[in-house]
């Protein structure tokens, strides 16, 4: 049977965990809003998908994560670099293609990488990323490293024949990889529960590979947190993979250029109530954290933003001679004549 999972203010998450837990998710907002201003400015090239709305998922596995384990995520990958201790101005200098940003502008909003890092990279082919991931965490067990790989991807992933070649695959070794399903309820522009026969895209077919289905309150970066350090504490011990779908809702639009008319307006106005920034806000309050503490991550995060935001657009457009750098394996193409 599959339950969603919550936490509340019972849970035994320690104070400087869920302020950690809240700075990782202030940051990203704020991050993610000067990434929207920059891109009406025509400063970010190409289109960007944000998760504003999101971030509690990236969040939770980010403080839950060692500083080896290995990060794959999708073309909304911005929340999960910063997550992994990623510096904000490469990822928005690289937003807006100059040579500072994290492939020197070569990547773009949609491929960000850092495997210095472990962000093993945003992947814009749908799916692409699943059997990547579980090489990675094959990898790992091969070396007997105690890492985990953690591949986030979006509800439209489950109905690709990758979801189910690296869920087979990962439980059949037993691999230390972590899938979480960032179920936000629409694939693009489809509602994902027009086109899947369950109700739960992911976690209704954990059984099928001998998994537990595990479903989370998407916007509770405790009940995330939670969930992560009991599926990376399987895979550092041996269990094998673990499979959670977290229920959450993006803000906006698929992209920018998608003004999402397509949702309902009470399902919007619903979710937006459901804001997971200013609700664990309320919570902390709750649970007896000084609102000074709070107003100082808030602050000390606007003052990064601008920090960053500063430095990216000090940095310089990238140079002719970055045209054919990392495209061949001898750094360029002068062999062939």
């Amino acid at each position: 049977m599959t339950t969603l999972q919550t936490r509340h203010a019972a849970s035994d998450i320690g104070e400087p965990t869920r302020l950690a837990l809240y700075r990782q998710m202030v940051r990203m907002r704020g991050m993610e809003k000067r990434a929207y201003d920059l891109f009406l400015q025509n400063l970010v090239k190409g289109t960007s998908h944000l998760s504003l709305g999101q971030e509690a998922i990236a969040a939770g596995f980010g403080v839950a994560m060692r500083d080896d384990d290995y990060t794959f995520a999708t073309y909304r990958g911005h929340a999960h670099t910063l997550a992994r201790g990623v510096p904000m101005t490469g990822i928005l200098a690289e937003l807006m293609g100059r040579a500072n940003g994290l492939m020197a502008g070569k990547g773009g909003s949609m491929h960000l990488t850092s495997v210095d890092h472990g962000m093993m990279g945003s992947y814009a082919i749908i799916g692409a990323h699943l059997p990547i991931a579980t090489g990675a965490a094959w990898s790992a067990q091969y070396r007997g490293t105690g890492q985990a790989a953690v591949c986030f991807f979006g509800d439209g992933t489950t109905n690709i024949g990758a979801f189910h070649e690296a869920l087979n695959l990962a439980a059949v070794w037993k691999l230390p990889v972590v899938f979480v399903c960032e179920n936000n309820l629409y694939m693009e522009y489809t509602a994902i529960g027009s086109v899947t026969a369950v109700p739960n895209p992911a976690a209704d077919r954990a059984a099928a590979y001998g998994l537990q289905p595990v479903v989370v309150d998407g916007n509770d970066p405790e009940a995330v947190h939670e969930a992560a350090v009991a599926a990376l504490s399987r895979a550092r011990s041996g269990e094998g993979p673990s499979l959670i779908e977290a229920k959450t809702y993006r803000h906006g639009g698929h992209s920018r250029a998608d003004p999402a008319k397509y949702r309902p307006a009470a399902e919007v106005e619903e979710w937006l109530k459901r804001d997971p920034i200013p609700a664990y806000r309320q919570r902390l309050l709750g649970l007896g954290v000084a609102e000074s503490v709070l107003d100082e991550i808030e602050a000390e995060s606007a003052r990064l933003v601008d920090e960053a935001t500063a430095e990216a657009k000090a940095g310089p457009q990238p140079g002719e001679d970055l045209v054919l750098k990392d495209v061949w394996a001898d750094g360029g193409a002068t062999w062939r004549n």
